[in-house]
């Protein structure tokens, strides 16, 4: 078998400068997209948010509702109770059964008493629930609405540039298989540190074309003879010359 032909520094960097151009093309369909994909979940999270806060609000106003039929229930109970005591009021034999169901009959008047507070209580809780689920369907409603539009924007520039990002990333992972498993984890730990994805820069106006630091004349004939990969000593992207990103 065939020995693999070890490749050249200039075609190595040949090789990281074309992947970096194509992962480059990629980047600006990401940046066309802008934030958002972000702003998409983000109103989609809140939305699932609001509804359960709606729910929450509804299941409590259903309990208060609960409690003021259980009140109105013990409150007729009360009353009953009450008419039967008057009742038994006009039978009894002495005084002591007679102050006895007085007790009973201003107990039960205390249980109404009782009652009218609690459903009155939950009543105002209800009223003032209602406006917090007004508020939030309003605010569900208004997010929906901004949601509608941000994924309309969004499926326009997929629909749009979805092809093109297709072909490459095809095209990137083919141009990462010929390069060095070595330099292809160096290039995407470069360019995972970067929010504009440059891994790779050319040398322009003496600068490094990634952080803009100056480079001095004796390193900047270091990378135009390609002997061996260097790294700009302040942000650490490689560095070719001017002229290696010519086709």
């Amino acid at each position: 078998m065939a020995a693999t032909k070890e490749l050249s520094v200039d075609e190595k960097l040949k090789q990281l400068w074309d992947l970096q151009q194509i992962d480059s093309k990629i980047d600006k369909i990401q940046i066309l997209k802008g934030e958002l994909p972000i702003e998409v979940r983000d109103l989609e999270d809140e939305i699932e948010g609001l509804n359960t806060r709606l729910k929450n609000i509804q299941d409590e106003s259903v309990e208060l509702e609960e409690e003021i039929k259980n009140r109105k229930n013990a409150k007729a109970l009360a009353k009953e109770l009450i008419s039967r005591y008057e009742k038994q009021q006009d039978n009894v034999k002495n005084n002591r059964e007679y102050d006895a169901l007085s007790k009973e009959i201003e107990l039960q008047k205390l249980e109404i008493q009782l009652c009218d507070k609690k459903i009155n209580d939950a009543t105002a809780k209800i009223e003032g629930k209602q406006g917090l689920v007004d508020e939030t369907e309003k605010n569900i409603k208004d997010k929906e609405k901004n949601l509608k539009t941000k994924k309309k924007e969004l499926e326009k520039i997929i629909e749009e540039t979805e092809k093109e990002e297709v072909e490459l990333q095809k095209e990137s992972a083919k141009q990462a298989e010929k390069v060095e498993e070595r330099l292809l984890k160096a290039y995407n730990r470069i360019r995972g540190a970067y929010k504009n994805g440059l891994a790779v820069v050319a040398v322009l106006r003496d600068a490094c074309g990634g952080c803009y630091a100056k480079i001095p004349p004796q390193r900047q004939s270091e990378i135009r003879q390609r002997k061996r990969i260097i790294t700009c000593e302040h942000c650490g992207r490689i560095l070719v010359a001017w002229e290696d990103n010519q086709n």
